[in-house]
Parts: structure tokens; C-alpha cells; sequence
């Protein structure tokens, strides 16, 4: 089968959250497309150090390939997200040329999660609950009223569901991206994400 695309994961929560966001092409800004998610078995420094084995394959029936891990990992390199998808880009080089993109989340993954969307407090199990969650976060200081993301977006993230008693699950993030408006998360690896898709696949 020819594909459109296919994406090279650090684990099933990015993955889950990109089914999610493909799954609703034209808030995205993109045509419908055919495509598959690989996940790496060694996480985010696999789809750094090793990514071209496991897309290589694909490389002759895909239009493009696209890599997607956070920045945060023990061992990552002191370089900036530009730079280290750079590095991932030019060993995809020899097999996809310049169909190849890399996203780096910095931090990481949660970071998307957090928006002023009521479908935040819905997916994290916080609806009907007092306070609401961002008041919570703030007065737990988790999430400074000034700053625009919470500095560290992992543990806002635990912390909240622990809160609420909710289970923490890979599907939330599938929920997340495929409810919440997409304008209202303005995180720059997000922002590069939806541009290397409208990119490749703009809408016909």
C-alpha cells in the first residue's frame, strides 16, 4: 500500500496523541491522508541515535517520513530542538533526501496538554471539580500566573490526575488532540508540526 506518511514515535503517548490530531485533517489545515505510526523500541534517544533502520523500510512506498521525540531524556545532547532534529534529518538523508522532518518537543509531550481549552478539565477528569484546574495549578504553583506553559509540564500533568484520582493513561493524549482547538496550543514544536504537515499535505 502507498502511504502518505509515515511517523516514527518515542512511545504510544506521542503516538496516541498523533492518531488524534491525523484524525481531524481539516482542523489541521490538510487533506485526509494515509499514513502509519512506528514506535521506536528505545524511546526518545532511539529516534535519535537509530532512526534511519526502522524507516528505511518505508523509504521506497512513503511520500514522507516524519520523527517525533521529546527533548528531554538522560543522555540527550546540550544542544538546542532545532539542532538535534537537524542531526536526526541528515542521518534520514540517504534514504528519503529532503522528505524527511524531525519535531523536537521541549520538554516534552505534556507540554501540549496544557491550554486554556475547557476540554483540558474534561479530559484530566476535572470537570465539575473546585477548583478548576488551572486555579488549582496555580495555587499549587505548578503553573505561574504569568507564564504561558507550566515549568514542567510533566508533573503539572501527574500531579493534576493524581489530584482527581484519575488513572493515567496514553489515551488522553488521544482525547486531547482530537477535541482541544488546535489554535490554542502555541507551543513552537506544535507550531512546526502542523506547518511540515500543511507543507506536505495542504489541503486540495
Amino acid at each position: 500500500m502507498i502511504l502518505d506518511l509515515v511517523v516514527l514515535a518515542a512511545d504510544k503517548s506521542t503516538e496516541e496523541a498523533v492518531h488524534g490530531l491525523l484524525g481531524r485533517p481539516q482542523a489541521i489545515g490538510i487533506r485526509p491522508i494515509v499514513y502509519t505510526i512506528v514506535r521506536h523500541p528505545h524511546k526518545d534517544p532511539g529516534c535519535y541515535h537509530r532512526p534511519e533502520g526502522f524507516l528505511l523500510p518505508y523509504a521506497g512506498d512513503t511520500d514522507h517520513a516524519l520523527v517525533i521525540f521529546d527533548r528531554a531524556w538522560e543522555g540527550v545532547p546540550e544542544a538546542e530542538p532545532q539542532e538535534l532534529g537537524r542531526h536526526v534529518e541528515e542521518r534520514l538523508r540517504p534514504a528519503w533526501g529532503d522528505r524527511a522532518r524531525t519535531v523536537v518537543i521541549d520538554p516534552e509531550l505534556e507540554i501540549w496538554v496544557w491550554s486554556d481549552s475547557p476540554n483540558v478539565d474534561k479530559v484530566l477528569g476535572w470537570t465539575g471539580h473546585e477548583p478548576p484546574l488551572r486555579v488549582w495549578l496555580e495555587e499549587r504553583g505548578y503553573w505561574p500566573r504569568n507564564a504561558l506553559k507550566p515549568p514542567n509540564p510533566k508533573r503539572a500533568y501527574l500531579e493534576a490526575l493524581e489530584e482527581v484520582r484519575q488513572q493515567k493513561s496514553s489515551s488522553n493524549f488521544r482525547n486531547l488532540a482530537g477535541t482541544v482547538g488546535l489554535s490554542r496550543c502555541g507551543d513552537p514544536s506544535f507550531t512546526r508540526l502542523r506547518e511540515i504537515l500543511q507543507e506536505w499535505f495542504g489541503r486540495v
